[in-house]
């Protein structure tokens, strides 16, 4: 009897979630199944899937967890809870690869125990002598393959067939006893082989495709060197490092978490969480990632996260959450099998009365053909074909560092036809210059430059940050500060009101005449960016600020248009500005002065005229216009918390050439998606039409449905190919590293 659900042991929780093992669930069809079941429940934010360990992660609500045991436990599964151990991430690491290990190798044995006794049979039936003994001998052979290989099958089938449910093991337990009692007992017992097989060597594929991205997890060393109250540095599990500690990273190794350097100076190889493996110079103050490899001098870094909490955990989280949603072609596969299924199983019963009413076929080959099409109805290759391609395409994309979260977006990416682009930290660099800076009327010019750093160095905004670095000089205490998104800053120095902001906020205070408007008019035909402090009353200085364009913004803007994506550029700068930074990139379309709800406008405007699109920004002005987006593009390393939170795909390098590469990415997943479903049906109604009238057997039958699983999995593993990250052996030195090309 089922264990209650309120009663049930507390579950595992390892990292987000709680673990669960389902004895009865090795295949993607039992997979889709609890999918199905678990899909009305709210409150479920992520599942994850093992099939070769068969264990399921639940993320949900408290509330939700009873619920989701009920449902399970109500589609014929019994989930048990795994039992509470160290929450050590190395330990259940090591864990779950033994499970799974494990599983996959014992199930292994027996298949190939039950694929002897199989061809055993099959040579009795034709060698030995034609008498009772030698054939009860013979189909005890059979019977103890069957055992071998579909004991699991049989018991998943009749606990569905009580339930009034067709799915693929109660057909395979249906075919494979009505063949053994028409005396097809040899061929019997080599369906059950191969199929049993065939559902092997499926789940590990899923399971390779699902596990190929947390390979990059292994990347992150279990120890750091981290100095202790008494000085002394001591290798220390990275579990028990505590935030603010102090770690030391020597050339070659791999950093262990994130931080920030205090000591030294370092060329490091973030390829794990960008995908690039130019090495990147590092130096006092820049940030370090777990899992990337310090190449060339010795760092001392301040911890800023911990294990559980690091870029590169949060990415791997990420597409897990990803992986543990359908996307659309897999819901239209999903609707289409429980029709396929069923119907083909009428025929099947049609076949086995009819034929022999209304053809000279005897009962006996006309049950013996509606036997193999009750193998034909096996969904497995249709079913597998979605999922595996769906997490491969998710899983390549995180290596090359475009982190995509979700299936749906995945293809819907292909769907693109304008791409709206954020000026600053998109297709400029995002590290702007003060190129130039004067006090304005009477206002003094010593004084003026202290107050604008005072407001500057309080805004994270790459213009602001250029403002203060560029003055260098003392800042006032400034009290009541506030960001306004689209405009500038606000705050109090000394008693006296004071606001940086840009030439549309100026305006708006009216304090811009004519001899002011043209001064600006001067610095915006550069391509600059104007800032302007003004106190109530009138404006204090000008600060003209320049950004150039990244080195990868034209080549992106030529290969979203060799894609059919328009590009448009909205940026909150001002129009004679945004139409020169526009002119480098070769951007047409480039709009100006737009504040947060503006973009938002503007994105809804170019849906309408060009259909699907997207937006891809980086700051918390962009993320409006990012949520309303069809899909969209956070620039991620330099991008804000707020902005990759609305986004739908992240750019982990800020590397615009990677929007085109997630349209190309996208097309390409699409594409194997369909063939997978042509190759799967294709096969299947050839072997159809030859059951019904042809002379098709049990064993065509089956190696058509195993053969057609192994295509669809191998080729939607080809996605795979290229989105490796470089590899790593000892402490981190780096081997065969090159710049990867990109996949096309």
């Amino acid at each position: 009897m089922s264990t209650p659900a309120s009663t049930a042991p507390a579950p595992k929780a390892r990292g987000s979630g709680q673990f669960f093992r389902i004895p009865t669930m090795d295949c993607a069809v039992e997979e889709s199944e609890i999918r199905q079941a678990l899909e009305p429940i709210s409150g479920i934010r992520s599942l994850g899937f093992q099939l070769g360990a068969r264990t399921l992660r639940i993320d949900a609500t408290s509330e939700a967890y009873p619920l989701a045991l009920a449902a399970i436990r109500k589609a014929g599964f019994d989930p048990e809870p795994l039992p509470a151990a160290g929450s050590e991430p190395a330990l259940e690491g090591a864990e779950a690869a033994h499970d799974h290990e494990h599983g996959i190798s014992g199930g292994v044995w027996r298949m190939v125990l039950a694929l002897a006794f199989a061809i055993g049979a099959e040579i009795l039936s034709y060698l030995a002598p034609d008498t009772m003994a030698w054939k009860i001998g013979g189909m005890a052979v059979a019977g103890v393959a069957i055992g071998l290989a579909g004991l699991e099958t049989y018991k998943k089938g009749m606990a569905a067939l009580l339930r009034g449910k067709l799915n693929i093991n109660a057909l395979m337990a249906v075919a494979v006893t009505g063949a053994f009692f028409i005396g097809q007992w040899p061929e019997a017992a080599m369906v059950m082989a191969l199929y049993a097989i065939a559902e092997l060597i499926e789940a590990k594929a899923v399971d390779r495709a699902r596990n190929a991205i947390k390979g990059l997890l292994d990347m992150a060393p279990a120890q750091a060197l981290m100095l202790t109250p008494d000085g002394s540095w001591v290798e220390t599990p990275v579990a028990s490092v505590a935030l603010e500690a102090t770690v030391r990273i020597k050339p070659g190794e791999r950093i262990p978490l994130d931080g920030v350097v205090i000591k030294g100076s370092s060329a490091v190889n973030q390829a794990p969480i960008t995908g690039e493996s130019i090495p990147v110079d590092k130096s006092t103050g820049d940030q370090l990632f777990a899992g990337t490899i310090n190449e060339t001098g010795e760092l001392d870094m301040r911890v800023t996260a911990g294990a559980n909490d690091t870029k590169l955990a949060r990415i791997i989280h990420a597409v897990e959450e990803a992986q543990g949603t359908r996307a659309p072609t897999q819901r239209f596969v999903d609707r289409f099998a429980a029709i396929y299924t069923p119907a083909v199983f009428a025929i099947a019963i049609a076949v086995a009365v009819l034929l022999p009413v209304l053809t000279s076929f005897t009962w006996m080959e006309a049950l013996y053909k509606a036997l193999v099409l009750l193998v034909i109805a096996c969904p497995c290759a249709l079913v597998i074909s979605t999922p595996v391609t769906v997490v491969s395409g998710l899983s390549a994309g995180a290596r090359r560092g475009i982190l995509i979260k979700g299936g749906t977006y995945l293809e819907d990416a292909r769907l693109l036809k304008a791409v709206a682009l954020d000026k600053t930290g998109t297709i400029t660099e995002g590290k702007p210059k003060l190129v130039a800076s004067r006090a304005w009327g009477s206002a003094d010019e010593s004084s003026a430059m202290q107050l604008a750093a005072a407001l500057a160095a309080r805004s994270d905004h790459p213009v602001s940050k250029a403002i203060a670095l560029g003055l260098g000089v003392p800042s006032a205490e400034v009290d009541g500060f506030k960001a306004l998104p689209g405009r500038g800053v606000e705050g109090t120095i000394n008693g006296q009101r004071l606001i940086l902001g840009n030439h549309r906020f100026i305006h708006e205070q009216g304090f811009c005449g004519l001899e002011l408007e043209a001064e600006l008019a001067i610095h915006e035909q550069q391509g600059r960016s104007i800032t302007m402090l003004a106190d109530d009353k009138r404006v204090l200085a000008i600060l003209a600020v320049a950004d150039t364009i990244k080195e990868t913004s034209k080549q992106a803007i030529v290969d979203l248009k060799a894609l059919g994506v328009t590009p448009v550029m909205l940026t909150g700068d001002n129009v004679a500005t945004a139409k020169a930074i526009a002119g480098l990139a070769g951007i047409d379309d480039a709009r100006g002065d737009l504040l947060p709800e503006a973009k938002l406008e503007a994105i809804k405007e170019m849906q309408q005229r060009y259909g699907a699109t997207g937006m891809t920004g980086d700051g918390i002005n962009d993320a409006p216009a990012l949520a309303q987006a069809d899909i969209g593009f956070a620039m991620g390393a330099a991008g804000t918390d707020t902005a990759m939170e609305a986004a739908d795909v992240v750019i982990m390098n800020d590397n615009l050439l990677r929007v085109a590469e997630t349209v190309r990415l996208s097309k390409r997943t699409h594409a194997i998606l369909w063939q997978n479903i042509t190759l799967a049906l294709g096969i299947k109604s050839v072997f159809l039409v030859l059951a019904v009238v042809g002379g098709a057997t049990m064993w065509m039958a089956v190696f058509a449905d195993m053969g057609a699983s192994l295509l669809v999995v191998g080729n939607g593993l080809r996605l795979l190919r290229g989105s490796k990250a470089p590899s790593v052996i000892n402490k981190g030195s780096l081997v065969g590293q090159q710049e990867h090309p990109h996949a096309h």
